[in-house]
């Protein structure tokens, strides 16, 4: 089966576009990647984009054009994705972009990503699975993450996972770097354990477009070239979010720009432009080496853009040091730069077989949730269409 994984995530800079093909061998679920690509957003998409995140106000119009404008995006995506897979897909996962994420005294009461699956469906002609997060959220779940699910079948032990697994024996995590820093920690006899540990990217974006005027702080140069401030890293450190249990999950609505500039206000003393950038990227590696201490991790494989940020990389390095080992999920053969298209396209696996993709003991819902509402590009897979009816008649 041949399906195509989309990924917007809390960066908002672009889509990147996956092609897998799924075969099962016993209780193997096997996947042979078919390529993958980034498609960036030009800048006044994410202008666009950024204008509807809270904290700033916006109007139902505006959520509106914005879902189409980016349901025209994802539909070249995705129709690039089916090129990738050969010129013939069975359906497209597209899970939008996630413009909110309403947290209310640690519950979440709902979310919403935008993209308009019926554009999608529309151009690629393939049934779309769309909206995953909110059947775990119905369920008393936070939604959010979803990853977890592929990364417990990717750490599984050799003995139990396709060729290309860890061997047995310790506490494995898989760590995102995106926008938001996601842990996934694998143990032996234990179940899955996953949550959003704080900003990995988030804050440090933020940063780069108040004071370089740019998107990202490349390769990790400004921080690099800076000095981690004392003070302001125990004020960010302090922020209640960390400290919570989990299930936990968050994103921009809580780590944006205006996060920033009130933490350096409450400081009260000016910090040099580099040093901001230094004590941001210590922050998103602090934070993950506490989790990582934490659960006694004894192996962590990375993916997602902060993979690329030496600075950062050289940090966790550094602070794992004698602790755990550190890798990219390019050693697993999946591109780190695309695992979470690849986890989506695994999602879509599980919930066109009608299985459940959330997991419970990551997500705090009642029960394992079947994910996604789908979008229709015909017939259902494998259903022959009737005669379109020509009059209807009421039977009394």
């Amino acid at each position: 089966m041949k399906i195509v994984g989309l990924m917007s995530g809390t960066s908002y800079d672009g889509v990147d576009v996956v092609a897998a093909e799924f075969t099962t061998a016993g209780d193997t679920l096997r996947m042979r990647p078919l390529g993958h690509r980034e498609c960036g957003y030009d800048a006044e998409l994410r202008e666009r984009i950024e204008a509807v995140l809270p904290p700033g106000p916006t109007t139902v119009e505006a959520v509106c054009r914005l879902d189409n404008a980016l349901g025209a995006v994802f539909a070249d995506a995705a129709a690039l994705g089916v090129e990738l897979a050969g010129g013939s897909a069975d359906l497209v996962v597209s899970p939008g972009q996630t413009v909110f994420h309403w947290v209310d005294g640690g519950t979440v009461r709902g979310t919403l990503q935008l993209g308009a699956p019926a554009r999608v469906a529309a151009r690629v002609g393939v049934p779309v699975l769309s909206d995953l997060r909110s059947a775990d959220v119905a369920a008393g779940g936070q939604g959010a993450p979803l990853v977890p699910a592929f990364d417990a079948l990717l750490l599984a032990p050799a003995a139990e996972a396709a060729p290309g697994g860890l061997p047995g024996g310790g506490v494995r995590a898989a760590l995102n770097l995106g926008g938001i820093a996601n842990l996934t920690v694998v143990a032996p006899d234990a179940p899955v354990l996953g949550y959003d540990v704080g900003p990995a990217n988030a804050l440090l974006d933020a940063a780069a477009r108040r004071f370089l005027d740019r998107p990202c702080d490349v390769d990790g140069a400004r921080a690099a070239a800076g000095r981690v401030h004392p003070g302001l890293l125990a004020l960010l450190l302090a922020e209640p979010y960390y400290a919570a249990t989990p299930p936990k999950s968050t994103g921009k609505e809580l780590f944006h720009a205006g996060y920033l500039d009130d933490r350096l206000a409450a400081l009260g003393e000016p910090v040099a432009r580099d040093d901001v950038f230094a004590t941001l990227t210590e922050l998103t590696a602090r934070t993950v080496a506490d989790a990582c201490r934490r659960h006694r991790v004894t192996e962590l494989v990375a993916a997602g853009g902060g993979v690329r940020n030496p600075t950062l990389w050289g940090r966790l390095s550094a602070l794992g040091d004698g602790r755990w080992t550190l890798r990219t999920t390019d050693e697993l053969g999946v591109p780190a730069q695309a695992r979470e298209a690849y986890a989506f396209a695994l999602l879509g696996w599980l919930s066109w077989h009608g299985l459940p993709g959330a997991v419970p003991s990551v997500t705090g819902a009642r029960r394992a949730a079947v994910l996604g509402s789908w979008t229709p590009s015909g017939p259902p897979y494998g259903v022959v269409a009737p005669r379109p009816p020509r009059r209807l008649a009421v039977l009394r």
